[in-house]
């Protein structure tokens, strides 16, 4: 699982090697390249979704990241939107793999229950890869109207929108990924721990080398 920054940038790896004609094989056929190309923002707007369940009383993961029967880069006969939606899911998938490939649970092993540290401190290590973030945040504070989940109400989307506009507004800190973690829902306690276990992974050069690894090779 990665958090948002970290999807966005995934997105942008997609994008890329999109418009260099790398993925031109399997399920990109020329419409579904158009497509995800043509409304990148709609695309971003799907990959930040699913997490969507951590400020809505009524949703479990499961309503979120079990959605799509199968979960791999087949977009076609979805909108942008929801193509970016299932990204998201193989994404989550896919970063658990190359985490286990380059042995990265045993690079962590002193930093117990570290999994929200270590996506957050993702996000701080590689923020500078994508480079268009005002535009972004501009649009996540103004959605345009998609179809709802059963459970999900429109000021909850806008409210996830709304703290993910300002935690993407500048790199990563100590503070903006402490308010990120309790606007999320968080207790205050908890927000002060994942912040200790951030600063162990800091001190932790091979753990970073891994996560730094992980959006060069998610496509």
């Amino acid at each position: 699982m990665a958090s948002q920054i970290s999807h966005i940038i995934y997105a942008k790896q997609l994008f890329d090697k999109l418009e260099k004609g790398e993925l031109r094989e399997g399920f990109f056929d020329n419409e579904t390249i158009r497509k995800i190309l043509t409304y990148k923002d709609d695309f971003l707007l799907g990959c930040v979704f699913p997490d969507v369940r951590l400020v809505a009383e009524n949703l479990a993961r499961k309503d979120t990241h079990m959605f799509f029967n199968q979960v791999n880069l087949d977009f076609r006969n979805l909108s942008p939107f929801q193509s970016g939606w299932k990204f998201h899911v193989y994404c989550d998938m896919k970063r658990e793999e190359i985490l286990n490939k380059y042995d990265f649970y045993e690079a962590i092993k002193n930093v117990e229950n570290s999994w929200l540290a270590n996506k957050m401190l993702e996000d701080e290590l590689i923020y500078d890869v994508y480079n268009n973030w005002e535009k972004l945040v501009n649009f996540f504070n103004d959605i345009p109207r998609i179809n709802l989940l059963e459970g999900l109400s429109r000021e909850s989307l806008e409210f996830w929108y709304a703290i993910i506009s300002k935690y993407i507004e500048k790199k990563p800190d100590n503070k903006t990924m402490h308010i990120f973690i309790i606007k999320s829902k968080q207790e205050i306690q908890k927000a002060d721990l994942v912040v200790e276990k951030i600063e162990k992974l800091r001190r932790n050069a091979p753990a970073e080398l891994i996560l730094k690894k992980v959006f060069m090779e998610i496509v």
